[in-house]
């Protein structure tokens, strides 16, 4: 009970928080996406290091040389998780420099049942029921009605004039579409790649009635496989940002010469001085510690506790992340239509449960 309560905590401490501290940075600084989706990469790289890079002494003076642990997964199937990994964090961040609100944001995502359900038609040739088609034509309603309901941008900082509002808008929408698109690959690939390791560790053949130690660990190892996977996403992305590098220090050199604030260091007696730093510093700092505890709740959630559970928990996870958005930051912005907003949400949020409880079953469709 107290895991059940821990892994709770971090969804919602952590996710919740995330996108506070997020929407807290992209409300001054639209096209900070690089920077942020870096900052966290390279932090949840850094948190595994330890655990998954050991350093062995070689040579005549025993210079330590880094070396990857043996792996529960090999590296290539992650190869193509990584690519597709790397492009829907950093686009879904993106996104905010063409004036998507948070709350379009957040709901626009949850649409991504949409995307896996073709996906998983014409790709694989899955099947569904009535009910599951129905729950999506739902959630397709609750997306159209969400990215109505905002048809101009927020006023921000660094918001074009040049660009008609409409137009920047749509811009960001079809970002997150092409996000979603490839989020789907990318959970295609993963149930492959999970579905193949866990044939190979299922152990004794089903005519066997008792399960041996060796298949008793290696099914444990295979549901904390997660951190390996969360490590290694994270960790083989970051040369790819060597592509944006001239976008990062853009952002960088943006944020330091934003307005500062004076932090006291009363509790180091021999630096117990004011210190300045951009007023902006301490959210990105927090934004990249609770993306780490966010991701680790949810991969931590998806192994404790059945699908359904973990749709139903991260539904309601978005609808406080929502709540939370428009208490604290939307509330008074009058570009939002918030009936349609609410209406789309409602919508969105309800297909989703209703999809996740509508099993396969007789009623099963084809879709063509």
């Amino acid at each position: 009970m107290s895991d059940w309560f821990a892994t709770l905590g971090l969804v919602f401490g952590g996710c919740c928080s995330n996108a506070l501290t997020l929407e807290r940075i992209t409300s001054e600084y639209p096209k900070s996406g690089s920077l942020i989706t870096f900052s966290q990469f390279l932090l949840i790289s850094l948190h595994g290091l330890p655990k998954f890079v050991t350093f062995t002494p070689r040579g005549p003076f025993n210079i330590p040389i880094p070396r990857l642990k043996p792996r529960r997964i090999s590296l290539t199937p992650y190869l193509i998780q990584v690519g597709l990994f790397y492009f829907v964090s950093l686009l879904n961040n993106f996104a905010f420099g063409y004036n998507i609100p948070m709350a379009v944001h957040i709901i626009f995502r949850s649409g991504g049942l949409v995307i896996s359900m073709l996906m998983g038609w014409l790709i694989i040739g899955k099947s569904f029921t009535i009910s599951q088609v129905l729950s999506v034509l739902i959630v397709t309603i609750g997306v159209i009605l969400t990215t109505l309901s905002s048809h101009q941008s927020h006023k921000t900082m660094e918001s074009s004039s040049f660009e008609p509002p409409t137009s920047l808008y749509l811009t960001g929408i079809a970002i997150l579409t092409l996000a979603l698109v490839l989020s789907g690959f990318l959970g295609l690939v993963q149930e492959r790649t999970y579905a193949s390791y866990a044939k190979r560790v299922s152990g004794p053949p089903k005519e066997a009635k008792t399960t041996s130690p060796t298949t008793t660990i290696k099914a444990v190892e295979f549901r904390d496989a997660w951190e390996e996977s969360m490590f290694y996403l994270h960790f083989l992305s970051l040369p790819m940002f060597f592509f944006v590098r001239k976008d990062i220090l853009a952002q960088v050199e943006a944020l330091l010469f934003s307005p500062r604030s004076s932090t006291s260091t009363f509790y180091l007696p021999l630096l117990a001085t004011q210190i300045t730093l951009p007023a902006v510093f301490p959210a990105l700092l927090a934004n990249t510690l609770t993306q780490l505890i966010c991701a680790a709740g949810a991969n931590r959630l998806t192994t404790r506790v059945p699908t359904l559970t973990v749709t139903l928990v991260l539904v309601v996870r978005k609808a406080v992340s929502l709540v939370l958005s428009v208490v604290l930051f939307d509330g008074s912005d009058g570009d939002v239509r918030w009936w349609m907003l609410w209406t789309g949400a409602f919508f969105v949020f309800a297909g989703t449960v209703g999809y996740t409880v509508s099993g396969k079953g007789k009623g099963s469709v084809k879709l063509g």
